[in-house]
């Protein structure tokens, strides 16, 4: 537990309770005595009583029947409204609140009503006249046509008629079983998931979107959002391939525009008209979506209606195959699948009235029609036959297609147990009439493939505001949903595996039965039920993610998360997404260009897989948080369920495309750290911001046991920034300098203080601080603002120093600049407060950071291509002025600036091997830097007259040119001393005692220091003597020696500086020198350009051990 004390100065009257009438101890009168004001004394203004029922209680007679209730204090008198409003209510104690907080029943009536707006008090406000205009349609739609129905059209489409039956083929059916049980698997989870966060209040419109967002922040929303977004884009593009591909390949094959000439250019001909039949079917439909989107709407239970019946003609043609298998004969050389195209009879010749003809067939394998021309040696050496390609549910062909037939692009269709002779190097691109393979398969590959089949789950999520009981259905009629198409899918693939022949299966386009749709030919009572329903079943499905793609898009544009996709959250008047509709077009072009269903399923498996991960993340991160607000309705879920979800969900993402999966992620990374950088704000109470929460204070209850470690130690800056009248602050650039000391790293809090009583300024500090919070966005200053509102600066200061941070995260470094005007008496920010200042920082042990001259100092935006960082060690400060040079060399603006460390020789070291012992101290600091020995001695010290080497010698001789007699050099450090502090030589005179002679302050000049010595000769004089004699205060002269003989070395060394770092001499213990140490420090850095004046917080900061 965090503990803090806070120092504060005692107050002299009684505080807030005001000043206490005469002849009495309290404020309020007795029983006896009247409240109103006495008649014989002077008018005044009325006082407003604090708690006007008190007024009501004692003098109840003003407040009955027989007074107007405009005179009640407790109604307004300009707004008759509002007096009819509370006309018989009792909520005149409310009244003055009522613009801000609703009434319960208005809040309620308001609330039944809900019409798909955010709910809260200033949007309820915001609202009331629109709700007031329309009239609220309550919501009709249940469970079963608001939920399940839906969810079965979007979850049953195109996979299950184009591909289920070569998926089952090709991955056999324990395999087919295993995919379709992951898929249905992952989606079980997430919808458990999805249930838990969509009866955790209510859902608007944006589902998915809006679920993940509030649930994981902007950040997450955003890029999962985009992401759910691109996959129903990429979804309608496959909608779209699918009715394509039913229209060319089962409906009118001859309707294709371009036609391949050979065999082999079939294949790239049938992908240049999907693209151009897809592209004028994709326009075709954004233009229905544009004009007329309640037609789509409509017209959603006939596709449903379509995808119900093909379903049940399946189950009949299955149950139809147990007593009465179709005749459907399949054609076979060797082991080898045949094309049924250009060949009716399965066989090598026919007989004729003259004996034997040769087939058609023949005529494909062989050169000539006769029957000694010559053939293709595998047509020779094997024989046809001709099997059913459905020998129905009771043939046991089940047993031949358990077990996986996976093979390589352009590999013969084989069937598995059939004699056959092999013929050796055989060239497979003759053109002749073989069932191939048309893309290579595997495991991953078919999951990628089928994903797209369940996904849709989100349907009834997405209706949310259109259902009578949200909360109760969508948990319902999602898991129903699931459970009746797993159900569907899964017995699809026993019993596809049950009645149809494998080779029949592996035929993706159905060349073995004459370009028949495979699964038609099971169904009863006509191959035109699959067919057709299927055809404006996938018809539908692309309408409808043409329909809900720009919504979707337009909810994140609305919300303003992303700036650029702003301009796609306007539409038409009546809200259509227009913009939003046009860029999912051309996104869907996309897929459309690419033209195969094979290689669009895995895009848009990709980002409905990473959007159920974040559903699955977002629902774990609610439960294991346990916020208060986390009360979902639905109870049958847990985190690890969750948990679970969210690994299965990453997991197929590689499982399908381990390079598709890479490129999600990094398309959903860039879009967070885009949002997260360029981004709005937003509070939406998000996950992520109580897991942020969490940790946080889990980490500063691992770091309040002590201080940390030498090694781990950064400054913590606690910026002290002072505002002009206006509320803005007046150094900047101290901002920037935080920036480019900190580089984003530790903690950083940008205080201030305001003078005053917080219930007069708490307007003006709220401005203050959005101010100071707009300064730090520009100058990137990462921290944290803290402002106070204090009678006097003083004590806001200290306040802030003490009590600023919180636990372990506390400040140990102040910074502030240097009082400019400090001269001035009535400077705000006067040398007292400064003086006081640092005797607080030093109490607190804590470094304080002056800045100097501190509007010279760089921006962020500047670079400095060379100069030196000059350090002036005088005294060990724990290493801090040797770290914070290194720490600003790791900003842009001072990275090529090299550091320089000059050290002072005292009269008995060694500089030679000060020197040495610097660099070798360096070296093990791994600090790179200049060093330099500066001797500075006083100049009544004689002590270094001996000579070691030449630099000691040169060292001697300016030490005996500077000798002066003791009273030349009083008189020399006096007259630096008054022409420093002329200005303030009455304030100090006035502090002084006038009876001490060696306290009294004269103001010299070299003229009138030889005037008195020639007066001195001249006889007759009396008394000057004495007055001559007076002396000043010794430890200030040997201060203010110090101060000039420094400045001076400094100036030598450093004029071109572009930074000096100084230590900074701590202020007097007495209190009566305080201006002295100002004028010390002034003439200490005169001169200087850029100062940084340094005093360390008593503590080592820098360490030689790793």
């Amino acid at each position: 537990m965090s503990q803090r004390f806070v120092v504060t100065p005692a107050a002299s009257g009684a505080g807030d309770a005001g000043p206490i009438p005469e002849g009495g101890s309290s404020q309020f009168p007795s029983p006896g005595r009247a409240l109103g004001p006495d008649p014989a004394a002077a008018p005044e203004t009325p006082r407003v009583d604090a708690l006007p029922i008190l007024r009501y209680c004692r003098e109840p007679s003003r407040y009955g029947d027989g007074n107007p209730r405009e005179n009640s204090p407790f109604i307004s008198h300009t707004d008759v409204d509002q007096e009819s409003f509370l006309e018989g209510k009792n909520m005149a104690l409310f009244e003055e609140e009522m613009d801000s907080n609703p009434m319960v029943s208005s809040l309620l009536n308001k609330l039944a009503n809900y019409t798909n707006l955010s709910q809260g008090v200033v949007e309820h406000e915001e609202h009331e006249e629109d709700s007031k205009r329309r009239e609220v349609k309550s919501p009709r739609m249940g469970t079963f046509i608001g939920v399940y129905l839906p969810c079965l059209q979007n979850i049953l489409g195109v996979i299950l008629f184009l591909r289920l039956t070569w998926i089952v083929g090709a991955a056999g059916v324990l395999e087919s079983f295993l995919i379709v049980s992951l898929c249905c698997a992952c989606t079980t989870l997430t919808a458990i998931s999805m249930s838990a966060i969509a009866t955790n209040g209510v859902v608007p419109a944006g589902g998915s979107y809006y679920m993940i967002s509030r649930s994981l922040g902007p950040e997450f929303g955003g890029a999962v959002g985009l992401c759910f977004y691109l996959g129903t884009t990429f979804a309608g593009a496959m909608y779209i391939l699918g009715t394509i591909e039913i229209f060319l390949t089962y409906i009118s094959p001859s309707a294709a525009i371009i036609q391949a000439e050979t065999a082999e250019g079939e294949a790239t001909a049938m992908l240049h008209n999907m693209r151009v039949y897809g592209t004028c079917t994709l326009a075709l439909m954004a233009m229905v979506v544009f004009v007329g989107v309640k037609y789509v709407n409509k017209l959603a239970l006939v596709f449903l209606a379509c995808v119900v019946l093909s379903i049940l003609a399946i189950y009949a043609g299955v149950i139809k195959t147990a007593f009465d298998p179709p005749d459907i004969p399949v054609c076979l050389l060797g082991n080898r699948t045949l094309s049924r195209r250009g060949f009716d009879v399965c066989a090598k010749s026919r007989a004729a009235h003259n004996g034997s003809v040769p087939t058609a067939l023949w005529g494909l394998f062989c050169n000539t029609s006769v029957p000694n021309a010559t053939c293709d040696e595998y047509f020779a050496q094997n024989n046809l036959t001709e099997i059913q390609g459905i020998p129905g549910v009771a043939s046991g062909v089940l047993l031949d297609n358990l077990w996986s037939t996976y093979a390589d692009q352009g590999a013969f269709v084989e069937r598995r147990g059939s004699p056959s002779v092999s013929v050796p190097e055989e060239s497979r691109t003759s053109g002749l009439p073989y069932v191939l393979t048309d893309i290579m398969t595997y495991f991953t590959m078919l999951v990628g493939i089928y994903f797209p089949s369940v996904t849709g789950i989100m349907a009834g999520s997405n209706r949310s505001g259109d259902l009578r009981d949200a909360q109760k259905s969508i948990p319902t009629g999602t898991i129903l949903a699931i459970v009746t198409t797993s159900f569907i899918y899964l017995s699809c693939i026993v019993l596809f595996g049950a009645c149809i022949e494998g080779v029949v299966l592996r035929d993706k386009f159905g060349e073995a039965l004459q370009g028949k749709l495979v699964i038609g030919m099971l169904a009863w009572p006509s191959p035109w039920v699959i067919i057709i329903g299927s055809f404006f079943s996938t018809c539908g499905a692309g309408l409808q993610s043409l329909t809900g793609a720009p919504r979707l898009l337009q909810a994140i544009a609305r919300d303003g998360i992303i700036p650029f996709l702003r301009v796609f959250g306007h539409g038409k008047a009546n809200g259509e997404p227009t913009w939003a509709l046009l860029l999912t077009a051309l996104i869907c072009e996309t897929g459309i260009l690419i033209a195969s269903l094979d290689s669009v399923a895995p895009i848009l498996s990709m980002f409905f897989l990473m959007c159920y991960m974040f559903v699955n993340l977002a629902c774990a991160v609610q439960t294991l948080l346990r916020t208060p607000n986390w009360r979902p309705r639905f109870r049958y879920y847990h985190w690890a369920l969750s948990f679970l979800g969210m690994s299965l969900c990453l997991a197929l993402m590689f499982i399908c495309s381990w390079y598709y999966a890479l490129v999600a992620m990094l398309i959903a990374g860039c879009i967070y750290k885009y949002i997260e950088y360029r981004g709005a704000e937003k509070e939406w109470g998000d996950g992520i911001r109580g897991l942020s929460l969490n940790a946080a204070h889990y980490a500063l209850l691992r770091v309040e046991h002590g201080p940390p470690h030498t090694k781990n130690w950064r400054p913590q800056v606690l910026v002290m920034l002072s505002l002009d009248e206006e509320q803005r602050v007046k150094h900047p650039r101290l901002l920037s300098l935080t920036a480019q000391l900190k580089a984003g790293k530790g903690l950083t809090i940008v205080g201030s203080v305001l003078e005053g009583t917080y219930l007069d300024k708490h307007v003006e500090a709220q401005r203050a601080e959005e101010n100071i919070r707009a300064l730090m966005g520009v100058e990137k200053t990462k921290g944290f603002c803290q402002l106070v509102v204090s009678s006097n600066l003083r004590d806001g200061m200290s306040h802030l120093i003490q009590s600023a941070g919180l636990g372990g995260m506390k400040h140990n470094t102040v910074l502030m600049a240097w009082p400019e005007s400090w001269k001035q008496e009535d400077n705000a920010f006067s040398w007292k407060n400064f003086v006081e200042t640092v005797r607080d920082t030093t109490a607190a042990q804590q470094a304080l950071l002056v800045a100097k001259n501190v509007d010279l100092f760089p921006q962020n935006q500047e670079r400095f291509s060379d100069g030196d960082i000059d350090v002036w060690w005088v005294v060990h400060d724990g290493g801090l002025l040797m770290l914070l040079p290194f720490l600003l060399r790791q900003h842009k603006v001072w990275r090529k600036c090299r550091m320089r460390i000059f050290t002072v020789a005292q009269v008995d070291d060694n500089s030679i091997q000060m020197k040495k012992d610097l660099q070798v101290f360096l070296y093990h600091l791994r600090i790179s830097a200049e060093v330099e020995v500066v001797e500075m001695v006083e100049s009544d010290i004689s002590a270094f007259t001996y000579e070691k080497t030449l630099l000691m010698e040169q060292r001697s001789q300016m030490l005996k040119q500077m000798q002066l007699s003791k009273t030349e050099r009083e008189r020399e450090a006096q007259l630096i001393h008054d022409r420093n502090t002329a200005s303030h030589s009455v304030v100090v005179t006035r502090t002084q005692a006038p009876s001490t002679p060696d306290k009294v302050q004269m103001t010299w000049t070299k003229e009138k220091l030889i005037a008195e010595k020639y007066k001195s000769k001249e006889p007759g004089v009396s008394g000057f003597k004495d007055l001559f004699s007076l002396k000043p205060n010794q430890s200030n002269v040997r201060r203010m020696h110090t101060a000039v003989k420094l400045n001076g070395v400094v100036l030598s060394k450093s004029r071109g500086a572009r930074l000096v770092l100084l230590n900074m001499p701590g202020p007097p213990r007495n209190r009566q020198g305080d201006e002295n140490y100002m004028e010390f420090l002034e003439v200490l850095t005169e001169g200087l350009n850029r100062v940084l004046l340094v005093r360390g917080s008593g503590r080592e900061v820098v360490t030689i051990y790793s």
